[in-house]
Formats: C-alpha cells, structure tokens, sequence
C-alpha cells in the first residue's frame, strides 16, 4: 500500500478540516452600495448577531452525541473559531455603513428566537448557514461595495466547509428539521428583503429571486437561481484600497 493510500483522508470530517483556509479580517472603508439595494445591505448586515449564537450552537454540541469520528471535535472547534472571524469581518462593515441602531435591535429579536428554538443545536446551524448566510452571502456580492464582496467570497469559503459538516452530523444522527424551525427561516428572510419588490428586471433588487433561493436551499439544499455565484467575482487588486483587501496566511 502506498503512503498517498495510507495519508488519504477516511471522512468527509477530515477532508473538510484538511481544506481550511486562514484569513484575518481587516476594516473596510464605505462604498457605493447598488442603488435600490441599501436597506436590504443594512438589514443583513445587523444579522451579524446571529454569527457568535451559530458558534455557540456548535460549541453546545460538542457535550452531546457526535458522530463517532476522530476529526468531528477538533472540525467542529476551528468552525466556532470560523464564526467569530465572521463576525469581526461584518462587524467591520456594520461600522463602515453605518447601520441604523432600530436594525440592531431588531436583529437582536430575531436571534433570541433562534436561540431559545428548541431544535438540536446543529440543526439551527445548518439552516441557518444553508438557507439564510448563504442568501446573505450572494446579497453582500451583488448589491454591496468591494469591501462587502471581498468579506462575503471569504466567508463563502468557510461556510460551504461548514454546511458539508452539519449536513453530515444531521444525516449521521438521524436529525431532520420541522415547520417552526422552517417559519422561523422563512420570517428571518423576510425581514432581510422587505424592502425589495417582489418581481424586478434586476433579479437582484428582486424579493422573489432571493427567497425562492432561501426556501429552495432549506428543501434540496440547492439554489439553481444562484447557481453564477458558482464562479467567484473579486475584485481586482487595483479595484480595492489596501484596507479592503483580506490578510491571508
């Protein structure tokens, strides 16, 4: 047997430990956001509360039952590490953009719903980031500035390496999710888009678009309408200011 054989990784818990990535959020300077797409900027934004309570979902699960597997904690622990990064990062454009002190406290409503959901701990984690932060995500590209899109292509990174993780642990531990955890996904959403139309020539500024993509991601876990943020838009080095642009190891 060979050694590549030998080294090869034996679960999807350590071939998604063995992808990490590391980066370190820097601040950001204000941009243009896309006109029309500002309140929707905002709103996602103040759900950067929901970032540390993720963390904490998964740091929770870790004195329950796991998957037997030598990898599950030392993955689970770097992904609460990813969550804090995550929110340093948008906490950096929450203060570039400046967003309104009543979002906050909404948001806030919001995330103490989430928390006080009795559903396992991974479960929320995995709606949340399956069909919530990755309808965010693509907002923050399309009707963001440089410093929003450069934040959302780094998290992009690790939440696609988290999603792979708490889909694994639900599948492995039987767990499915429910109507209420599927109305609170569906009311958190809505909140983000409500200033939006519901159709638009711009798909982006287009209410439709965004929440069939949250509920079509909660149900398959795929979003055929997002299926562009497939090929990254970064910007280019002379696009940004040096404080936009990431610190990578």
């Amino acid at each position: 047997m060979s050694q590549s054989t030998l080294d090869a990784p034996t679960s999807i818990y350590q071939v998604c430990l063995a992808h990490k990535r590391t980066w370190t959020p820097v601040p950001v300077s204000q941009g243009k956001l896309k006109e029309g797409g500002e309140d929707v900027i905002l709103r996602g934004l103040s759900l950067r509360a929901l970032e540390i309570p993720v963390g904490d979902f998964i740091d929770s699960s870790m004195t329950g039952d796991l998957p037997d597997d030598p990898f599950v904690k030392d993955l689970l622990r770097s992904n609460v590490n990813d969550e804090q990064k995550h929110d340093v990062a948008l906490g950096f454009a929450a203060e570039a953009h400046k967003v309104p002190a009543r979002y906050e406290k909404e948001a806030q409503v919001i995330t103490k719903a989430w928390i006080e959901h009795p559903a396992h701990p991974v479960l929320k984690a995995r709606v949340l980031e399956t069909s919530v932060f990755f309808v965010l995500l693509p907002i923050f590209r399309y009707l963001g500035d440089t410093g929003l899109r450069t934040i959302s292509q780094d998290i992009s990174r690790d939440e696609q390496g988290h999603v792979k993780t708490n889909n694994q642990i639900c599948k492995d531990l039987g767990i499915k999710s429910d109507k209420t955890l599927d109305d609170l996904r569906r009311s958190t959403v809505s909140w983000v888009l409500q200033s939006l139309p519901g159709e638009s020539e711009d798909r982006h500024l287009s209410k439709e678009h965004w929440y069939e993509s949250s509920t079509s991601l909660y149900n398959s876990g795929k979003a055929p309408r997002l299926v562009e943020t497939r090929a990254a838009r970064m910007p280019a080095f002379f696009e940004a200011a040096a404080n936009d642009l990431p610190m990578y190891a």
